[in-house]
């Protein structure tokens, strides 16, 4: 049960920065986490009772305070990452953050925009770049294309030039247009790895399929990349069986391996100010009302990006 509580202000070690956070946003790990779904995420978030208290990845705030060992940041740099690695907290006024898990936020963007790019926006990036999978002129499919990771995902694959194919429900298409799909499927109607359509790459959201319908839908040479979905089955055979598989087959499929780092959230800030790839930001929510945005996000009808606008009157 999520509620709203005052907590003590924490304290940045040596190599941490205090960071007041002025934006946050939803992920699909914090709705799995809050309701304790998949054994994976139970293990990682506190098998009975919660490990963290205070949920929430991503954010973009300023700096307040800097331990002595930090060497990036000073108080009044705005900064914006995901902090699933110091033990989550976004969802706060204040979080004390490890500088390697940050990077500077782009004078350009909104603390808005900002919070909605760095979890989404890397396993986009990375998911696209897997292998070096995504070439120029490819045939590329997103499954789930209307969230946060699709929709970044679409804007960066059309910058190569790729033809993108979106799978989502209806009610997104016109967005979708917008940011420049090519090809809609309404998973609704419509199995994708079963209309006779085969893809450079697939990058999928919200995988659940066998194995075998993957490969049909990849053309030789082709790559599947998982970003998230299924935790039973398909997830151990893409973890333990398919690396194995994949060097002898001309089809290769994986699991992509999230990576957050300063670099890639760099390389988004230019993407940004090169006005290649924006966050859509479906809605905003206040502090006060974490539970009803975290609602919206499991209803599955959000389109692109959940934040959380903290206020700091």
């Amino acid at each position: 049960m999520l509620h709203l509580a005052e907590v003590k202000k924490p304290a940045p070690k040596e190599d941490e920065v205090l960071v007041k956070i002025y934006a946050a946003s939803v992920n699909s790990w914090d709705w799995d986490q809050l309701l304790g779904k998949h054994l994976v995420n139970r293990l990682i978030g506190g098998l009975f009772t919660p490990k963290y208290k205070i949920p929430g990845c991503d954010i973009a705030g300023k700096v307040e305070a800097a331990g002595k060992n930090v060497k990036t940041f000073q108080p009044g740099d705005e900064v914006f990452g995901d902090i699933a690695g110091a033990g989550f907290g976004a969802f706060a006024e204040y979080a004390a953050v490890p500088e390697k898990l940050l990077a500077k936020k782009s004078p350009a963007m909104t603390f808005e925009q900002a919070a909605a790019l760095p979890q989404a926006g890397l396993l986009a990036l990375q998911g696209l770049r897997y292998n070096d999978a995504l070439k120029q002129n490819q045939q590329v499919l997103i499954n789930g294309a209307g969230g946060g990771v699709g929709t970044l995902a679409l804007q960066y694959a059309k910058t190569t030039g790729a033809e993108v194919t979106c799978v989502d429900k209806p009610e997104k298409f016109d967005m979708l247009r917008l940011l420049g799909a090519d090809h809609l499927v309404n998973y609704k109607l419509e199995d994708y790895t079963r209309i006779g359509m085969q893809y450079d790459l697939i990058l999928d959201v919200i995988a659940h399929r066998k194995v075998s319908d993957y490969k049909r839908a990849l053309k030789p040479g082709g790559t599947f990349v998982m970003i998230g979905g299924s935790m039973g089955g398909l997830l151990l055979r893409l973890m333990l069986i398919e690396p194995t598989v994949s060097k002898r087959s001309n089809k290769k499929l994986g699991i992509m391996g999230y990576k957050p780092n300063r670099n890639d959230l760099d390389y988004l800030s230019q993407l940004f100010e090169e006005r290649k790839v924006i966050p859509v930001i479906d809605s905003c929510y206040p502090l006060s009302e974490v539970p009803a945005a975290m609602q919206r996000l499991g209803d599955g009808n959000a389109k692109g990006k959940i934040v959380i606008s903290v206020s700091h009157d």
